[in-house]
């Protein structure tokens, strides 16, 4: 055992051994008269030395062992079995098995604790549900926790809807006393363990959650995941998983042994871990082939290191700004191929480039895996240099059509200037014939 569980199981031990001391020097006087078989009125059982010693009109009482529901007197529906068990007790519907089981309550109301010193302490508590040596040992007067196994939320003094099962699960949980660390659920041994303050955790696993405290709305299912979170609002599941989460909050993490990126980190979503297996993982998800998009869609894209997102376009994202020129001319050194995949049984043919031939062109142009060796084309950037290459031969076109156009301006003014001149010239012609005419009238008379 740790050995700083074995001093606190002593220090309960001792405080339940010295309270039945004390019972011993209390008064002896019995209220109701003894029975053959410690069979009394009002469905009542008594066994043991000051067994319900000072009963008066409460019923179905059942107390077996030394000063077992001592004190009660109007309370009615108890059950205690064990030396001490509901000693103080007065009031209803309460059920402790085990030596100094409930021993402190008086007034707590429909609680149940089975084992050695289960919920020793509980005063004011109702609704309490206690099975295990020690679980809920140090509760006063929190509400409608369940503790089950050894020490399950041993040091609750007043926090409410707690459920703790497996041997330590939550065992710290509001031994600060201050009544925030509620509605946790811890499921596991050490589950939970550490947790002081935390609200609304949910633990399911040996170990999920064991260290960390403070954190609140976390939520962990596997063995040992979330260990060390103290953040807030973080999910993990898989065994392993989302361990060491120091203040983080909103994380995401899913698959056996997947670690975050670096502690502190914000609303990260992390799905399987390449690392931790033999083969790297494939990939399958429903609903994505054959179904439309919404409104304006953006496609996904995927970094070396497996994160997800998508290429923002906006300036604000962007420096180093400047035109392409004559970068994208090196598109015109590539060569188009068709192909088919190795692993394709289809042999469905394919249209593209090879990563090794664009790598000797640009080497922007590629992405390399993990090994450094060529994997992919970037295609979105060989599509940004056809298009600039586009529009630079567009507007190579444009000009040409404008110096054409200007062109055809001038022709059709030297047409018409022609034109022009070819009626002056025919005026003149014309005027020419007729000076010529009279002059030849006249010698002819």
């Amino acid at each position: 055992m740790n050995p700083f569980i074995q001093v606190k199981t002593t220090a309960s031990l001792f405080l339940t051994i010295v309270c039945l001391i004390c019972l011993w020097f209390l008064p002896t006087a019995r209220a109701i008269s003894p029975a053959p078989d410690g069979c009394y009125s009002d469905f009542t059982t008594a066994e043991g030395c000051n067994a319900l010693n000072f009963l008066t009109t409460g019923a179905a009482n059942t107390g077996l062992g030394w000063h077992a529901l001592f004190s009660a007197s109007t309370g009615a529906f108890n059950t205690g079995v064990g030396g001490g068990a509901l000693v103080l007790n007065n009031a209803d519907s309460n059920t402790a098995v085990g030596a100094a089981a409930l021993l402190l309550n008086t007034t707590g109301t429909l609680n149940t604790a089975v084992g050695t010193a289960a919920m020793v302490s509980n005063n004011l508590g109702d609704n309490n549900a206690a099975f295990g040596a020690f679980a809920l040992n140090k509760s006063v007067s929190g509400d409608d926790n369940t503790a089950v196994g050894e020490e399950a939320l041993e040091l609750n003094v007043s926090a409410f809807t707690n459920v703790a099962v497996g041997t330590f699960a939550a065992e710290n949980n509001d031994s600060s006393g201050t009544g925030t660390a509620t509605s946790n659920v811890a499921v596991g041994g050490f589950a939970l363990q550490e947790n002081v303050d935390g609200a609304r955790n949910t633990a399911v696993g040996a170990g999920a959650i064991e260290t960390g405290s403070g954190g609140s709305d976390n939520t962990a299912v596997g063995e040992v995941a979330g260990n060390g979170t103290t953040g807030n609002f973080n999910t993990a599941l898989g065994s392993g998983t989302g361990q060491g989460v120091a203040g983080g909050e909103g994380n995401i993490y899913i698959g056996a042994h997947v670690q975050p990126g670096f502690s502190n980190e914000f609303e990260m979503i992390r799905i399987g871990d390449d690392t931790a297996f033999t083969f790297p993982y494939d990939t399958y998800i429903a609903g994505i082939y054959g179904r439309g998009v919404g409104p304006a869609p953006l496609a996904v894209v995927c970094a070396n290191d497996g994160k997800l997102s998508t290429n923002a376009s906006s300036r604000r994202f962007k420096h180093d700004i400047k035109p392409m020129d004559k970068a994208s001319e090196a598109i015109l050194a590539l060569k188009p191929v068709s192909f088919v995949y190795n692993d394709d049984p289809t042999n469905l043919p394919w249209f593209g480039l090879i990563a090794e031939e664009v790598a000797q062109v640009n080497e922007a142009l590629i992405v390399r895996d993990k090994e450094g060796k060529p994997f992919g084309v970037r295609y979105d950037a060989v599509n940004a240099m056809l298009l600039n290459e586009f529009l630079k031969e567009h507007r190579k076109v444009e000009s040409l059509e404008k110096a054409m156009a200007e062109q055809q301006n001038e022709n059709a003014a030297m047409r018409a200037m022609l034109k022009e001149q070819a009626a002056e010239i025919q005026k003149v012609s014309a005027q020419l014939e007729v000076n010529n005419a009279v002059p030849q009238a006249v010698l002819n008379h």
